[in-house]
């Protein structure tokens, strides 16, 4: 799999999304079988890259290549400036958001919005990529298939955004007007990959290893792009490489691997964000771990009330030990993992 002149491990991806994927989820996704992962949207707006939300989606510190950072925005010339930017922050390829949902998004005319105005789309593209070329960086690009069901044009941008340069295309299989509602359709996953020579790559409801196999299998697509399947879950990339290579699943991570998982990203997580922050955003990183498992819900309330680095891991630490004694493995992905949209209450891209 080649992004540009890139080689990727794998075809398996990390999604994009905004409070979820920093550095230390793309890490723990990356070791646990991702051979692909996007960063958080960073914004365009010059005046917000000095501001410690976006300094902390450029920070690549020790990040294992590739490097993908996706940046957003309506203005075609400080989109090409914020494709610069981070680039000269460690950023290897450079993604345009024209998939992400969110209303704060949308109104702003940014995300899904651009699909609604196709020429301002193609300016944004054919910037970025004129900024990206000299520096040998490929651009690839999130879509949706449409604003909505009457103005599905996916397969129109997605020609003209080839055309421009882009060198992978990534297609969520919803129109803005779902949302996250619904189901994803494929028709139009599949009718982007038959028009175009370049990679795509098929993203939305993909949360299983047979939902994967189906998927490639019925779009064609080169790769794909697993979002909420792995929020607490980030297993579930290595369970389908293997599901694909050998027809048979994986056995259940035990429960002792997932807090050796989960301790190790806790601690990178405070790394980033320091005590205060990393204690309240990873919250919600321990509740996806924990939502599926046996007094999950109630250890995530008790959870929540905890301030401190250190108190957050020792309940962490006793409450897996205490699973442990009655539980060796996990429960399996297709019983334990269910859609939990509402835990993000940021935009996602």
């Amino acid at each position: 799999m080649m992004i540009g002149s890139i080689l990727l491990p794998n075809r398996l991806f990390a999604a994009p999304m905004a409070g979820v994927t920093d550095r230390p989820f793309r890490q723990l996704c990356k070791r646990l079988g991702a051979g692909y992962a996007v960063s958080e949207m960073v914004t365009s707006r010059k005046d917000l890259w000095a501001s410690l939300k976006t300094s902390r989606r450029a920070n690549h510190d020790g990040e294992a290549a590739p490097i993908a950072v996706q940046i957003a925005g309506t203005d075609a010339q400080m989109m090409a400036e914020a494709a610069a930017y981070n680039i000269d922050r460690g950023a290897q390829i450079i993604d345009i958001n024209m998939g992400c949902p969110a209303k704060k998004v949308c109104n702003k005319w940014a995300g899904s919005a651009l699909m609604q105005d196709e020429p301002l789309a193609l300016q944004i593209i054919e910037a970025v990529v004129a900024a990206c070329a000299p520096r040998h960086v490929p651009v690839t690009l999130k879509m949706r298939t449409g604003w909505c069901d009457a103005q599905r044009n996916a397969v129109r941008i997605a020609g003209a955004a080839e055309s421009a340069g882009i060198a992978m295309v990534t297609v969520h299989g919803r129109t803005r007007e779902q949302g996250y509602k619904g189901v994803a359709e494929y028709d139009t996953v599949a009718a982007v990959k038959a028009a175009l020579r370049i990679p795509v790559v098929a993203n939305g409801d993909i949360d299983s290893p047979e939902k994967a196999r189906d998927v490639l299998k019925a779009t064609g697509a080169d790769a794909i792009m697993i979002g909420r399947a792995a929020q607490g879950r980030p297993w579930i990339f290595r369970e389908i490489a293997h599901f694909l290579a050998t027809g048979e699943h994986l056995a259940a991570p035990s429960v002792l691997q997932a807090k050796a998982w989960l301790l190790e990203h806790l601690h990178d997580h405070y790394g980033l964000y320091g005590e205060y922050a990393g204690v309240r955003t990873a919250r919600k990183h321990i509740g996806w771990a924990v939502r599926a498992l046996p007094g999950g819900e109630a250890f995530r309330a008790e959870m929540n009330l905890l301030e401190t680095c250190e108190t957050q891991v020792n309940a962490v630490t006793d409450w897996f030990d205490a699973l442990a004694d009655t539980h060796r493995l996990l429960p399996s992905i297709q019983a334990a993992n269910e859609p939990c949209i509402n835990d993000i209450t940021e935009a996602r891209a």
